[in-house]
């Protein structure tokens, strides 16, 4: 089974950067979020227009920071936004399945997971995220370096372990927590 993409990884792109630039002044999100709209996708089913994968910190809300609104994001969360078999497999159906034909790994500064590599502290189930992290970081100390590092580190890992339909592009971001931008790397 294979969707149809709503749009090319280009489109999904410019999409993404003209909601970052309205949210950057807005006090509420302004993606369609009506009742008609859920029941389109519920009688019609969902073609994001890109799939993020992201990190689970309560300050990162894709659907804001994009201003999208129901079935237009396939968002991932996991903690400093690492990538395993599950996060693998949800990219792969939302791209052959759904037909989103952009993924966007995106960090953010002041993330506690990559702090917690950096601080090589963490413990118990933690450990396994901030160990896939320090794989990405190596030595880095600086937050910014190590966040970007492991964006890289996790957009390599959906390169080389997944086989996505033609024209399905993947980047790296950073969200600025700071001022809302996003910078797409």
């Amino acid at each position: 089974m294979s969707g149809k993409a709503a749009c090319t990884a280009e489109e999904a792109l410019k999409k993404l950067k003209d909601g970052n630039v309205q949210y950057l002044d807005a006090k509420e999100n302004k993606g369609d979020i009506s009742l008609a709209l859920r029941k389109k996708t519920y009688d019609e089913g969902q073609t994001p227009y890109a799939v993020i994968v992201t990190c689970s910190d309560s300050r990162v809300i894709p659907e804001s920071i994009f201003t999208a609104g129901i079935g237009e994001l396939f968002v991932i969360r996991a903690a400093g936004n690492a990538i395993d078999k599950h996060q693998l497999g949800s990219i792969e159906y939302a791209a052959e399945h759904l037909g989103s034909p952009l993924v966007v790994v995106m960090g953010h500064t002041r993330c506690g997971a990559v702090t917690a590599a950096i601080d090589k502290n963490a413990e118990n189930y933690i450990k396994f995220i901030t160990d896939e992290i320090c794989k990405a970081i190596g030595g880095e100390t600086d937050d910014y370096k190590a966040c970007c590092l492991n964006v890289e580190h996790s957009v390599k890992m959906i390169e080389d372990n997944l086989e996505l339909p033609r024209g399905v592009k993947i980047c790296g971001a950073v969200y600025h927590l700071e001022d809302g931008k996003v910078e797409f790397l």
